[in-house]
């Protein structure tokens, strides 16, 4: 695992450090490694969201055909 070295105000190194001693954590580089995740996986969500949005404004929904598509895909790949 690597070691990165960050500076922080100390009304951050101490919600920090209050978070660790309420044993919501182990340590320190637990809760980052915690806020890093999250923030991962709220960029996820946020382009999930966009996606849908997008879906939602492109008009109706076409009927589909997946039987055609599936020949369609076979004979350009047969």
């Amino acid at each position: 695992m690597a070691t990165m070295n960050i500076s922080l105000p100390d009304a951050l190194r101490v919600a920090i450090e209050h978070r660790v001693e309420q044993g919501l954590f182990a340590n320190s580089s637990d809760y980052i490694r915690d806020l890093v995740r999250r923030d991962l996986e709220m960029d996820k969500l946020q382009k999930l969201n966009a996606a849908i949005d997008e879906s939602l404004v492109s008009g109706p929904p076409k009927p589909f055909n997946g039987e055609a598509l599936l020949e369609k895909i076979k004979a350009q790949h047969l």
